[in-house]
């Protein structure tokens, strides 16, 4: 135990002792001086006016700390969402009083109650959901938790940059003698000048409650961040997004799109480019002669794709690399019509799809079999908990086709009621977007037939842009599938190999050959 040298002590009391003697002889200068009464009536004025400041500042500072808590990850897929529900429910229920920063572990049993909450939402059918838990994933909680409240304190916590390790446990050892000269000054100080003590006595109890309550928020927003970080790593590991590796999914081709790459440099007889980074994919469905090859060729602006002048020209799914502004790499790919592919064809097709433009014709009112088939899948997305649906946007061709038949003077107003084309266009994406059970403002009319392209560069290029912070989404997750995949595949190897060598390398191994 450290024991104070008693030298330090009287300097310290001959430094005070001025000041402690100044306040009973201001005391006795304002009663010879009649002016007592005013300087107690100021000293409540000040007090109560720095107490209610104080209380506004404290508003302030926990709306400021309500606003910077972590918040969900808006690429996460359904079955996430849930579970950052529970961590939120538990972050708030948590009180700083049953978690005491000097009691040792108890930080480690909020993190460990942490996850049993998460790990209790994957795995509701085994007795104890935490064991699920690999051993590399449990310590890389830990370690970017720690990281991301590290950078997060850094931040918002004044001077945290400059505060040592040392600097607390100094002052958490002169905690006791600092208590004890503070009350050996205020009983002198009651017994010099009674009034003015009392008075200040209940100044600095305002004052320390308005402290301590600021205390007590930074305090519980610490611990509801360190339940939220917890949380949050231990979501995207039961939920399987969590690599072992820190690079981004999309840094890296996934198979069927480097597959599709070498693909449509085959197709387009194009010089190979040595592409990393794995490109948007946008997958153009209908069916059979509705123009989507045609589409394809109006978005590159010039001809790419073999157009279905003849039933079924597309044969199978025909990948082309697409650059244009604001995608920086993409794939879009050409399809078979609809009603002739298999279902599982379509459903992987689909499956693989980071976006979807479904070309309907605006002149074939017959769409029973384009309803059923975005209606399987639909169904078959929304079985998929770990991914979400890619964005759907439906391409209306043939408008010059509707009555009519003879006008095409573009463009065209679609609120003009004296316009009889635009009142048809109009009647032709209202009947589609209910037939097909899409938003209205997903509904885009184009027109592809030569020498009368209309709305393809302008309307239907910018609501495809409007997509794109979803389109993003689903490429993350679709690439997080597949690199987890190859991510076991690529550990197990490894470790094979490794053993391998290890049991090469035992000694009784090389002493008898």
């Amino acid at each position: 135990m450290n024991r104070i040298d008693p030298w330090w002590l009287v300097a310290l009391l001959l430094w005070l002792v001025p000041f402690v003697v100044l306040l009973p002889l201001g005391f006795v200068w304002l009663h010879q001086h009649d002016a007592a009464l005013y300087w107690f009536g100021t000293i409540i004025v000040f007090g109560l006016l720095g107490f209610g400041l104080q209380a506004r500042l404290r508003r302030r500072e926990r709306l400021a700390l309500d606003l910077e808590h972590s918040g969900p990850d808006p690429a996460w897929p359904p079955s996430a969402e849930a579970a950052w529900s529970l961590v939120e429910d538990w972050a708030e229920s948590v009180d700083p009083a049953d978690w005491p920063l000097d009691e040792e572990m108890r930080l480690g049993v909020l993190a460990l109650r942490t996850l049993e909450r998460v790990a209790g939402h994957f795995h509701p059918e085994v007795e104890n959901p935490l064991l699920e838990l690999r051993v590399p994933h449990a310590l890389m909680i830990v370690e970017r938790a720690s990281r991301d409240l590290r950078r997060r304190i850094t931040d918002h916590v004044p001077l945290s940059h400059r505060l040592t390790v040392g600097t607390l446990a100094r002052a958490y050892r002169w905690r006791g003698f600092a208590e004890r000269v503070l009350s050996l000054y205020r009983a002198g100080h009651l017994v010099l000048n009674p009034v003015g003590a009392l008075l200040n006595e209940a100044l600095g109890q305002l004052r320390r409650r308005g402290f301590a309550a600021a205390r007590e928020d930074l305090y519980r927003w610490l611990l509801q961040e360190y339940v939220r970080q917890i949380g949050r790593y231990a979501i995207e590991l039961y939920s399987g997004r969590l690599p072992l590796n820190d690079a981004e999914p999309v840094e890296r081709l996934t198979q069927d799109s480097r597959r599709d790459l070498e693909r449509a440099v085959e197709v387009e007889r194009a010089p190979h480019e040595n592409l990393e980074q794995e490109p948007l994919r946008l997958l153009v469905l209908g069916r059979s002669n509705t123009g989507k090859s045609s589409l394809i060729n109006a978005l590159f602006g010039h001809p790419r794709a073999a157009v279905d002048i003849l039933p079924d020209t597309t044969r199978a799914l025909t990948p082309y690399r697409l650059e244009r502004d604001g995608v920086d790499q993409a794939l879009i790919l050409d399809s078979p019509g609809a009603d002739r592919l298999g279902y599982k064809t379509l459903h992987d097709a689909a499956n693989m799809a980071d976006l979807i433009l479904w070309v309907s014709a605006a002149h074939r009112p017959d769409r029973q079999s384009e309803r059923q088939t975005l209606q399987a899948l639909r169904t078959a997305m929304a079985a998929r908990v770990d991914r979400r649906p890619p964005p759907l946007l439906v391409v209306v061709t043939h408008i010059d086709q509707l009555r009519p038949l003879r006008e095409w003077q573009p463009p065209y107003d679609l609120t003009d009621t004296a316009n009889l084309k635009a009142m048809s266009i109009q009647a032709a994406i209202t009947a589609l977007a209910a037939d097909l059970e899409v938003p209205i403002a997903n509904v885009i009319p184009v027109c592809l037939a030569e020498g009368r392209v209309y709305n393809v560069e302008d309307t239907l290029w910018t609501a495809l842009l409007e997509q794109m912070d979803r389109a993003q989404r689903a490429r993350l997750l679709r690439c997080q599938v597949a690199r987890r995949r190859d991510e076991n595949w690529t550990l197990l190897r490894r470790q094979l190999a490794n053993a391998g060598r290890f049991l090469l390398a035992l000694p009784g191994r090389s002493s008898r050959h």
